[in-house]
């Protein structure tokens, strides 16, 4: 059997694309989308048509519902191909606004209401920032389930967690490119990628402690760190590593479980507002990797503006 034939049955397989032809190829049962990875999609003349339809429906209310409804469309073509969820992400330019998040997020939502589209296939992306987490717990309080991602860190994890998210998305690649700079080092073996660490150190801290909130490890540079995470709730993967998955044969060993978590030495960590602000400052690397994430995508999200006033 193939790595993903055997991934698929210890862990939910989520394609982090755009592209509905890869989806479609890879049959996950969730999918992801940020501004990125629909920039991308939406340059190809095969979208356009998406592109265009946004334009028309939404171009008397100003670009940012534009921006919106392309979200939601990208997001209403993927469910017609998936069978579980897909997420939308919320303008990182709101990620340090509390009540703007809150605000967009309720019009994403009534956005695929509109399309007929229930709340239980939808997961809001938020930046996993102190405001972000704060925007998330009033929306899962109001049923709207959020996937808290840009996150980079143990005591991000523990907020969210505390804050009832349904979902959070630990980055394992950034994190390794991060040290891999600062060792200066040209690889990491996968055994000892600090981003796998991290998303095994999460995984041990929710399932000991009885957290409810899915881990689903995000961005990864190889497919040795996928391998490593074998066992994770779910594993967000691009078209390229599925397809190294889905051609490689092997034996797969499961990483994480509950049974291993539960005998763990992970400790309880403190998550009021200035033990996670002096926390989260207290390590570089999240620091560093949180602001630049905000700006990448808020980068990307400002390219698909001007594709779009290109067009209006």
């Amino acid at each position: 059997m193939t790595f993903l034939e055997q991934l698929k049955k210890v862990t939910t397989v989520v394609a982090d694309t755009g592209d509905f032809q890869q989806i479609k190829k890879y049959g996950p049962r969730d999918s992801t989308t940020n501004p990125t990875l629909i920039y991308k999609a939406a340059s190809q003349p095969e979208y356009r048509p998406i592109l265009e339809k946004a334009v028309r429906d939404g171009g008397s209310k100003g670009i940012d519902h534009v921006l919106d409804l392309l979200a939601v469309s990208f997001g209403e073509e993927i469910l017609k191909i998936i069978p579980g969820r897909v997420s939308t992400e919320v303008d990182a330019r709101l990620s340090f606004d509390t009540e703007g998040t809150i605000e967009r997020a309720r019009k994403l939502i009534h956005l695929y209401h509109d399309r007929g589209i229930e709340r239980e296939r939808i997961l809001i992306k938020i930046a996993s920032t102190w405001e972000g987490i704060q925007a998330a717990r009033i929306l899962e309080q109001e049923g709207i389930h959020c996937n808290m991602t840009l996150l980079f860190s143990l005591v991000q994890a523990a907020a969210c967690a505390e804050a009832n998210a349904t979902l959070i998305s630990p980055f394992v690649g950034r994190i390794h490119d991060w040290y891999k700079k600062a060792w200066n080092v040209d690889s990491i073996p996968p055994e000892k990628d600090p981003g796998v660490e991290s998303v095994r150190n999460i995984y041990n801290y929710f399932k000991k402690f009885g957290y409810p909130t899915e881990i689903m490890g995000a961005s990864f540079r190889n497919m040795g760190e996928i391998l490593e995470l074998a066992g994770c709730d779910l594993l967000t993967i691009s078209p390229a590593l599925l397809e190294e998955l889905s051609q490689t044969e092997g034996v797969l060993q499961v990483k994480l479980s509950p049974a291993i978590a539960s005998s763990s030495n992970v400790q309880r960590l403190p998550t009021d507002e200035k033990s996670f602000r002096w926390l989260l400052n207290e390590d570089a690397m999240a620091t560093e990797k949180l602001s630049e994430g905000i700006r990448l995508f808020a980068s990307d999200l400002q390219k698909l503006k001007g594709l779009v006033e290109r067009m209006l």
